[in-house]
């Protein structure tokens, strides 16, 4: 998988390790865990042996890319179907 800060949004999130940084509901803040599965709205975090289903639109999270980097990501940017986000566009800073 090479994944950059400039195409995270356009790539796989399966498989990547993720931290909650920020979050409107505080309980969520500093859970951390593997993503397994992604709808429109939700990720579902492994967990150590719990599975966690984490609203997208409402969390800041920092992603870990292979080669120990990481990437924060504004949740609400990546509100879509799996398999549509690649068609987005995004905007820049």
């Amino acid at each position: 998988m090479n994944i950059t800060p400039f195409d995270i949004t356009k790539n796989e999130f399966i498989g990547l390790d993720v931290r909650i940084s920020k979050s409107h509901n505080k309980q969520l803040i500093g859970m951390s865990g593997r993503i397994i599965d992604e709808t429109r709205n939700t990720l579902m975090l492994r967990q150590g042996s719990k599975m966690i289903r984490i609203p997208k639109d409402i969390v800041h999270l920092n992603m870990s890319i292979p080669f120990g980097k990481m990437i924060e990501v504004d949740g609400r940017s990546i509100v879509a179907r799996p398999e549509d986000r690649i068609k987005m566009r995004v905007r820049r800073w």
